[in-house]
């Protein structure tokens, strides 16, 4: 009797422990469980957003890419163009600077081609003028209007030579500027003799007599050289008191 008393009172227990616990599982169970909170890069639109602007980004950036890989394909083909053109002049002035070189080396040969060439020139000259002498020192229009007629009479005079056949002249003027002269520097005569001997006899006695004298004026007589065997006799007169000195000349 006493035992089924203690059963009983067991059960009673039992189900009041299990009416207390029984709601907390059921309330446990109903209750849904709340996900984690997602950190916001992860959100799907805002992410499609970042790859859509990093993209454009990326897009604009190949674009500049792009526009200066233009300007340096402009600027490289501009380049070697210049270098081509530059690589075409060096090859010309090389060219020039060759051929320069080439004259320089001939010039020695050349200069002395014509050193010779002026030296028979010269020459050639003188020869066609030995038939002319000079007269200087005889006042201005002595000679009136007939300056053959009056050197035909005069030179006699002067040298002191008898001519014949008479003095003959081919021509006889004065040379240089009528408005440079001056009362102590007339102009110099010229006079182109016919015959050769006749002019080679006047300049003889030149030489011999000296300096002749007409009226009180000194009357010098010269051959009529040309322009260059003339400066090389300045030149030589210029020395000649040096020569002198050295008893080089007399």
């Amino acid at each position: 009797m006493a035992r089924g008393k203690s059963s009983g009172k067991h059960s009673s227990q039992l189900l009041f422990s299990e009416a207390i616990t029984q709601p907390k599982i059921m309330a446990s169970q109903a209750a849904p469980t709340c996900p984690p909170a997602l950190p916001a890069y992860f959100h799907f639109t805002e992410a499609m957003d970042r790859i859509l602007q990093e993209n454009a980004a990326v897009g604009r950036h190949l674009e500049a890419m792009d526009a200066k890989s233009s300007d340096l394909t402009v600027a490289s083909t501009s380049i070697w163009a210049d270098i081509a053109g530059f690589r075409e002049t060096a090859t010309d002035l090389d060219r020039r600077f060759t051929t320069v070189e080439d004259q320089v080396a001939a010039l020695p040969n050349q200069q002395s081609e014509l050193r010779s060439l002026q030296a028979k020139v010269t020459d050639l000259e003188d020869r066609s003028r030995s038939d002319s002498v000079r007269l200087f020192g005889i006042p201005e229009y002595k000679e009136g209007s007939d300056m053959k007629n009056y050197l035909t009479n005069l030179l006699p005079k002067l040298t002191g030579l008898v001519f014949s056949p008479p003095l003959e002249f081919q021509r006889a003027h004065r040379i240089g500027p009528l408005h440079k002269v001056t009362t102590d520097k007339p102009r110099p005569i010229i006079a182109r003799f016919l015959r050769h001997e006749q002019a080679r006899q006047i300049i003889s006695a030149a030489k011999s007599q000296g300096p002749f004298s007409l009226e009180g004026h000194e009357i010098r007589v010269a051959t009529d050289f040309s322009r260059l065997t003339n400066e090389k006799g300045k030149a030589f007169l210029a020395l000649r008191p040096q020569l002198r000195n050295l008893d080089a000349v007399d």
